[in-house]
């Protein structure tokens, strides 16, 4: 059950397939948003279900309590917090920053200390749970930052989500995040591989999947998410490989594991491989399909 939580204004950055229903759901609950996003179709969707339009989006965080932001990558995260015109700038002291974007750790630390230096509050909280949960508000957020900013930005994540973790200081939010996704591109990787040898032996689909999902090989990319149609009935297989989650952005994640890999000299040699054979989809021009459809890779059918 969620918590109760006084009703907030709050600022927020980035109305794409996630941002827009996180934004709604906040609106939903009672808050008063102030909304900002270079699509006008977008803004237009928040407006009509009661939020304020800013000029730009520096003013987004002007006169809040907390600002949200939904960004592609690092680059844009620091290009809106820091500068002369940034959020840091204009913001009130004590203003609480969210930034669920998924991006490098060094980009989430760099502006959380920046926010901090300032007199704000900040946690870096990416998502898990694709479009279906930010609309249905069920994300996972993964946070990171101090346990005062966590406290305080909890009753506000729990309108957007249903299950909200502290991994600790700043920062942790995107390593949790990253090493949840690269373990998720290299099941899927493994159980496509699985499905596509038994095809080719002659082993009914809905067979090795009545047996692996019971046995060792169980695991939530099978389960859940079996990329052959028919065991799951709503996993993407069943819809030509719509993506709830695209190749594109498992690509991209799996990218920032190996940069942290880098950074930390810790040696990910099958997050190396996923990210290989998710670029393969992307040369192909088929990234835009769902992560799953790496099976089709796989089978040589793209």
């Amino acid at each position: 059950m969620r918590e109760k939580t006084n009703m907030a204004t709050i600022g927020f950055i980035g109305l794409g397939n996630m941002g827009g229903p996180m934004a709604k759901n906040l609106a939903k609950a009672g808050h008063k948003l102030k909304v900002f996003d270079l699509s006008e179709k977008a803004v237009a969707a928040l407006v009509e279900a009661g939020a304020t339009k800013a000029a730009k989006a520096a003013d987004v965080a002007r006169d809040v309590e907390f600002v949200v932001t939904m960004l592609p990558a690092g680059e844009h995260v620091r290009s809106v917090y820091l500068g002369d015109n940034g959020l840091i700038a204009v913001a009130n002291k004590g203003t609480l920053f969210i930034d669920s974007s998924t991006i490098d750790v060094p980009s989430a630390r760099d502006v959380i200390a920046a926010a901090e230096k300032a007199g704000m509050a900040m946690i870096d909280a990416p998502v898990s749970g694709g479009v279906g949960g930010a609309e249905a508000g069920t994300l996972t957020f993964m946070v990171g930052g101090s346990d005062a900013a966590f406290a305080k930005a909890k009753p506000v994540l729990e309108q957007m989500g249903k299950n909200i973790f502290h991994a600790g200081g700043a920062g942790n939010g995107q390593v949790a995040k990253v090493c949840n996704n690269m373990i998720l591109g290299i099941s899927m990787i493994a159980v496509s591989e699985a499905f596509a040898l038994g095809e080719k032996l002659g082993l009914d689909a809905q067979t090795l999947f009545d047996i692996s999902s019971t046995a060792s090989g169980q695991c939530w990319s099978m389960t859940s998410y079996c990329p052959v149609p028919g065991p799951v009935p709503t996993s993407p297989a069943n819809r030509d490989y719509k993506p709830g989650f695209s190749a594109a952005m498992m690509l991209k994640d799996l990218r920032l594991a190996q940069d942290a890999s880098k950074t930390a000299k810790a040696p990910t040699p099958l997050g190396a491989q996923a990210a290989q054979l998710y670029a393969l989809m992307e040369a192909s021009g088929h990234d835009g399909l769902d992560f799953s459809g790496i099976i089709k890779l796989i089978k040589g059918e793209i």
